[in-house]
């Protein structure tokens, strides 16, 4: 059997120690894509919670939920319109049951959708890729608050310092993800307490200062409020749907933990904080103009909580960046390079550094993100979509250790290493929503709806629906995963 092959062991240890060595707070995590065997599981689900909470109270939010009312929308539409699109934190919750299931991170699991071969091309582009941009994103939100905090410091912010700053900003990100998944459970708990206190200072001076009747000088009807509602719905989904990850972090849960409690606590981690956290960017842009957040917030909060609010930005976006680059290290692996977790999560932080730089000193970073945020879901949704349904098809019994091999004669290999019913779901969502998307282009079909941008149910319901139909026709294809 030709296994993935995990990061090298510091020694070798016994069931009887908990926590197994190989994942302990301050050490570096030893496994990477390969498979968690039983006796090193360990955790409740209820860990989870804290997880997805600090990686969600975040500037990145604050700029979304502002950009909803510089569409167009009236506040209530907004608040209506960030309800639903974090509902798609119910898939991301669905996803991370097949974490315990299989013993494997997301991006080994997903062989059994596009077949060992099939599976990278497929991580390289809707998991490694994307990840990178998202760490970009997030560094250069996380850069802007700083640079603030540089300023008021009496320091000019330069070129060169701006530079440094983000050098430093991923150097923290990227320590917490190279100690991995246990160092993450553990300092998110307390990074979750203090976000949520001075959030709950921000909430207090955003409240006092809302118009809860706000409604735009011309406010939008017919087509048009349709097709910015749409698109603002993809807007807030594209968060959760960037988290087809979500395996990642619950892999190390014992098999038996409840699939229910891995779902809600998954769930309601990232919906909670995400509701409340966009929300108050929505609210915040009926008293003064979102186009600036962090000056425009600056306006409104008392005098000496503004560096502990730019401190707060900074901690709540190196938390979310930390999962990401932690997955797409996972994702190099999962891609097929021979290289440590470790050091593919410092690969990928370069690379990400060279991004924001990118977005801070070339490109207009409100544009960037809206733009890449309602792109990608032209990808994730179907991606999320198959994810979603193998599990359901499969009643998320998998086999880890064949998960593992990507030999020929592996039970994942499929056709040429590629299982054709995953390759064709998703080649055929993905043109679905290319179709009818409505963000750098205008799609065809969204031409011809008036601007009306669907990619992202379109993409979801026909890459699961074909999946589903094809899957079901091969018993080959499930009968590979469960074993009786």
């Amino acid at each position: 059997m030709a296994a993935t092959i995990p990061d090298p062991r510091p020694g070798t240890h016994t069931a009887r120690e908990s926590p197994p060595p190989s994942n302990r707070p301050g050490r570096i995590e030893v496994h990477g894509i390969d498979h968690i065997a039983e006796h090193e599981r360990h955790g409740r689900a209820r860990e989870l919670f804290t997880v997805w909470a600090a990686a969600n109270v975040n500037y990145l939010s604050l700029v979304v939920g502002g950009a909803l009312i510089l569409m167009g929308l009236s506040l209530w539409q907004a608040l209506m319109v960030i309800v639903v699109g974090n509902l798609f934190w119910l898939a991301v919750g669905l996803l991370a049951v097949s974490g315990p299931a299989s013993g494997t991170p997301s991006e080994v699991v997903m062989r059994a959708m596009f077949g060992i071969r099939g599976n990278r091309v497929n991580i390289a582009i809707t998991g490694w890729v994307i990840c990178i941009c998202y760490i970009a994103l997030n560094m250069a939100a996380a850069a802007l608050a700083a640079f603030s905090l540089v300023e008021k410091a009496g320091i000019a912010p330069t070129t060169g310092v701006k530079i440094a700053v983000v050098a430093v900003i991923a150097t923290l990100t990227l320590a917490i993800s190279v100690y991995g998944h246990a160092t993450i459970v553990k300092l998110y708990l307390p990074i979750t307490v203090v976000l949520t206190a001075a959030f709950a200072v921000v909430a207090f001076s955003v409240l006092g200062n809302t118009d809860f009747g706000y409604q735009p000088a011309e406010p939008l009807t017919g087509g048009a409020l349709w097709a910015t509602l749409v698109a603002g719905v993809t807007l807030i989904a594209s968060g959760p749907l960037s988290y087809t990850n979500s395996a990642d972090f619950s892999r190390y849960l014992p098999r038996t933990t409840s699939p229910r409690a891995i779902a809600g606590w998954t769930a309601l981690g990232g919906f909670l904080p995400s509701v409340v956290v966009t929300s108050l960017g929505a609210f915040a842009a009926t008293a003064v103009d979102m186009t600036d957040p962090q000056t425009a917030l600056e306006t409104i909060l008392p005098r000496w909580f503004i560096p502990f609010f730019l401190l707060t930005l900074v901690l709540g976006t190196i938390s979310i960046n930390a999962m990401t680059a932690y997955s797409s290290g996972l994702a190099l692996q999962a891609v097929g390079v021979r290289i440590r977790r470790s050091l593919s999560v410092i690969v990928d932080g370069v690379l990400a550094v060279a991004l924001t730089l990118y977005a801070l000193l070339v490109s207009d970073f409100l544009d960037t993100v809206s733009n890449v945020l309602q792109l990608t879901v032209v990808l994730l949704g179907p991606s999320m979509a198959i994810y979603a349904t193998d599990i359901l098809l499969r009643r998320n019994q998998y086999d880890g250790l064949a998960l593992t091999d990507e030999s020929p004669g592996s039970p994942f290999w499929f056709t040429a290493g590629v299982n054709r019913a995953g390759a064709l779901a998703l080649t055929l969502g993905t043109t679905a929503a290319a179709l009818c998307v409505n963000t750098l282009y205008t799609g065809p079909l969204a031409h011809a709806m008036g601007g009306m941008d669907l990619a992202l149910p379109v993409g979801v319901v026909v890459a699961s629906a074909v999946y589903a139909t094809l899957t079901r026709r091969s018993r080959a294809v499930l009968g590979t995963v469960v074993r009786a």
